[in-house]
């Protein structure tokens, strides 16, 4: 029999240092390992004769840190488990504020030639060793760790550039003719070979580190979201519940954690179910829309079970528990969308990529270029020049900005548009999907009940049917009664007066309506409540009520003074921008999918209204048939976006490609999901889909010319030729180009009707 837990592992700075601590866990006999960079976990299955302290040894070994937290029983515990290192998001916004406040001026002297006063160069010394040493720490741990165990990132050509600009500027300094009082750097653009000895490089080392601390410190800010949809999710649950004595009346309120399975609680209206259980008395229509997805409130009785968070919509019931803590569906749903989120496929940064192959050949150039004219005789100072000049315009400044210019621009431009994108790893995913799956209620709907139809029977007034049940159902708090109330008010203003108003128990409600002089005795509520008092549908009424719900609505009967009147549809309302979503959809290219927790005739009936083909509605499904129709359709080799809203979407937004949650929606699916939608206008999910693909684009673009600037440079660094004025125009012209070409995103403009411009 195995055992699995969860690592949580520090230190890791790219996915390569994810696959190296797998590698490391996996090697152990009896143990299997699976590390994601994005949530910085492990989860780790392993035999019983493993101890799990050689787990955490194992990744120490590594060069990295691991503890085991203490499952979370509340959402304080999400990040506050013992043993786990503080988030690391405040040490570098520390890091990044002091270095930029030290670099600005080095930066600033070094280019403007007017602020280069007499002994100039002392002052920027002073101000950049401790950007270089301090403030680039970071990458130098990571560049030693990756040393020790024969590996090279972007870690290491940051570590080895800004080391080798701080030294050869300390030797100009101390040794060479850079430290003489009134040295300035000149405006000389020309190529010629010099031994360096006059030439500083401190604005390069510090503006390096600190352009790199700052992309690091927003990709830290983003991944720190990777536990907000568990702590969401806890905080739906109920905190305190009213536990009955064994009298069976005496009330007494306890913490939730106290509950134990058999015991009896009361749930009155507008309260949450405390945990999963089964009704043993009372009748009440329950929200489990967060599980379920099912628009219309369930009714419920002795009985019937009912899962914890859920909202009791009617009346008062009581509930014997039958699973408490992490057997409840609530928790059940939290590991669903944690082991959905570990097992996303790790996005690696194309910076990443290529680095992978760019810097080890810029170190083998730059031993090379040593050799080489120590070799020829060109001297220790000659050689040692061209060396250090290959590592530092080697040096990723312009790499350094174009993914977080880039991504700041595009999100900037996203959120005037209502689309906030979480990072530049969501944006790969879009270039790729092809499938889009799209949860009906709230999504492609509006997610609430509305008033659909008035039917009244031969010789009834439609006006006073409506009026004279949106005046009783007013006074009653079910989802479909304020659909009658505010329907019948929005349409005729306001309602007559309702005296000696009864909720009947999972039947209607009924009372009398007051207009005037007149009166009438009224019932609202099921066939079967009209039935009790004589009040039988006739043959037109009851084909509308069929009707009514073979197309997806839920139909309410009326009746007063002793014969019934006419028969009110709501239904759960399709949002008017759905079908022009769905078709500029298929114009990107993409198949939508209806995927519903609501019946198969309702969402067919939704599907025909937007232009979803028959063949893609899928229909009658729970939050883990969700995922597992998401992981099939990712099977098939399709790449699947998801838009969703609420608690059940969850789970399949974080097993998604890539993620789209409406803004309107919970505070779960936001957080679960990859790019959320301000507005809750479906037709913004293709401008997010278009916004993310250009930003994508941008991205890569900038990495290109970021790369291009550096090879091309390498060859007359290596020959020598490279002064630093010339050094310094190539690297600011590329800076500029790279932010130049992110501007470029703030055009983008939206093809939806409305949106924000």
């Amino acid at each position: 029999m195995t055992t699995q837990i969860e690592l949580a592992i520090t230190g890791m700075t790219c996915a390569s240092c994810a696959n190296r601590i797998e590698r490391k866990l996996n090697k152990l006999d009896g143990v299997v390992a699976t590390v994601n960079y994005a949530t910085e976990k492990a989860k780790v299955t392993f035999d019983p004769d493993v101890a799990p302290a050689t787990l955490v040894e194992a990744v120490e070994q590594a060069g990295y840190g691991a503890s085991l937290p203490r499952p979370p029983r509340s959402s304080t515990d999400v990040d506050g488990a013992p043993g786990v290192e503080p988030d690391p998001v405040a040490s570098l916004r520390q890091r990044l504020l002091v270095s930029a406040a030290l670099t600005v001026p080095v930066i600033a002297m070094a280019m403007i030639p007017a602020l280069q006063f007499t002994n100039w160069q002392w002052l920027s010394l002073t101000l950049a060793a401790p950007v270089v040493v301090w403030g680039a720490w970071p990458f130098h741990k990571a560049a030693w760790t990756n040393l020790r165990h024969g590996a090279s990132t972007m870690d290491t050509l940051i570590s080895l550039g800004t080391l080798a600009a701080l030294a050869w500027s300390v030797y100009a300094l101390f040794w060479g003719t850079a430290g003489t009082p009134g040295m300035t750097h000149p405006f000389e653009l020309t190529i010629q070979r010099g031994d360096g000895a006059g030439n500083i490089y401190l604005e390069a080392a510090s503006g390096v580190t600190t352009f790199i601390l700052a992309g690091r410190y927003f990709e830290h800010r983003s991944k720190r979201q990777a536990g907000a949809a568990l702590r969401a999710l806890l905080e739906l649950g109920a905190k305190e519940v009213a536990v009955l004595g064994p009298d069976g009346t005496t009330e007494t309120k306890v913490p939730v954690e106290q509950l134990v399975v058999g015991d009896l609680f009361v749930v009155r209206p507008g309260e949450k179910v405390a945990t999963d259980g089964v009704v043993e008395r009372g009748t009440s229509a329950v929200d489990a829309s967060m599980l379920t997805g099912e628009s219309v409130p369930v009714e419920v009785g002795p009985g019937d079970s009912v899962a914890g968070a859920c909202v009791n919509a009617g009346g008062r019931i009581v509930v014997r528990a039958t699973r408490v803590g992490g057997d409840t569906q609530l928790a059940q749903m939290a590991r669903l969308v944690e082991d959905a989120q570990n097992g996303k496929a790790q996005v690696q940064r194309l910076a990443d990529r290529i680095s992978g192959i760019f810097v080890p050949i810029v170190i083998l150039l730059a031993a090379a270029t040593l050799g080489f004219w120590l070799g020829t005789g060109g001297g220790l100072s000659a050689a040692f020049t061209a060396a250090v000049a290959v590592l530092i315009i080697a040096c990723p400044c312009a790499l350094g900005l174009a993914t977080p210019t880039a991504l700041m621009v595009g999100t900037g431009r996203g959120a005037q548009l209502g689309i906030l994108i979480k990072g530049p790893e969501v944006l790969e995913s879009t270039r790729k999907v092809d499938t889009v799956v799209l949860d009906k209620t709230g999504t492609v709907t509006t997610g609430k009940m509305t008033l659909r139809d008035v039917i009244a029977a031969d010789g009834e007034d439609p006006v006073d049917v409506l009026r004279f049940a949106g005046a009783l159902e007013d006074a009653s708090e079910h989802p479909i009664a304020r659909a009658v109330a505010e329907g019948a008010r929005a349409r005729h203003g306001a309602l007559p007066e309702v005296d000696d108003f009864t909720n009947v128990e999972g039947l209607g409600v009924q009372g009398v309506v007051v207009e005037g002089e007149t009166s009438h005795a009224v019932l609202v509520g099921r066939p079967q409540l009209l039935a009790e008092w004589s009040q039988l549908l006739g043959d037109d009424l009851t084909a509308a009520l069929e009707q009514a719900q073979a197309t997806g609505g839920t139909a309410v009967a009326v009746g007063w003074d002793g014969k019934a009147r006419g028969v009110i549809v709501v239904a759960d309302a399709i949002k008017p921008s759905s079908a022009t979503a769905i078709r500029e959809l298929r114009d990107l290219g993409l198949r939508p999918v209806l995927l519903t927790g609501d019946n198969l005739v309702v969402a067919r009936q939704v599907a025909a209204e937007v232009g979803i083909d028959e063949a893609d509605v899928i229909a009658d499904v729970l939050p883990a048939d969700k995922v597992d129709v998401v992981k099939r359709l990712q099977s098939e080799g399709r790449v699947v976006a998801m838009v969703g809203d609420g608690v059940n979407d969850a789970a399949a937004l974080a097993q998604a490609d890539l993620g789209l949650a409406m803004g309107t929606g919970t505070d779960v699916a936001i957080e679960a999901s990859d790019l959320t939608l301000v507005r809750g206008d479906l037709r913004v999910a293709v401008d997010a889909i278009r916004l993310s693909r250009r930003t994508l684009a941008t991205i890569k673009g900038n990495l290109f010319w970021a790369f291009a600037y550096n090879v091309a440079a390498l060859p007359l660094a290596a020959a020598g030729l490279l002064n630093p004025m010339l050094a310094g125009a190539a690297m600011a012209f590329s800076s500029v180009f790279v932010v130049s070409n992110s501007l470029r995103l703030r055009g983008f403009k939206a093809q939806s009707a409305g949106a924000a411009q």
